[in-house]
């Protein structure tokens, strides 16, 4: 899995990368097929409101691409509503290409 962490308007520390590593591995533990990730966290400055913190990410998974983005006051509670939305996504897309029919029983003569 290749992982790309990069800031705008924002220094990655390593305290942020390790906190952004560990909340990845449970999108990891319930599909293991990741190819690419990238995260990119960023600060706007708004004039009327406080600094807006957001975090966005796209995840390359065998047969589809995921993407996902939240906003919060705190940049560590932006993460954890991103990696919410993406384990959603992850899992939706583990049902959707894992086969349910199951064979039909033979007949027992």
């Amino acid at each position: 899995m290749n992982l790309t962490i990069s800031g705008h308007h924002l220094e990655v520390t390593p305290a942020l990368r390790q906190y952004v590593m560990g909340k990845l591995d449970r999108i990891t533990r319930h599909f293991d097929q990741v190819v690419d990730v990238k995260v990119l966290l960023t600060v706007e400055k708004q004039k009327e409101k406080e600094k807006r913190q957001r975090a966005e990410c796209n995840i390359h998974v065998k047969g589809s691409d995921l993407f996902a983005e939240s906003a919060h006051e705190d940049l560590y509670a932006a993460v954890d509503e991103l990696v919410d939305k993406l384990d959603r996504q992850v899992v939706k897309h583990k049902d959707r290409i894992t086969d349910h029919h199951h064979s039909a029983p033979k007949r027992m003569m």
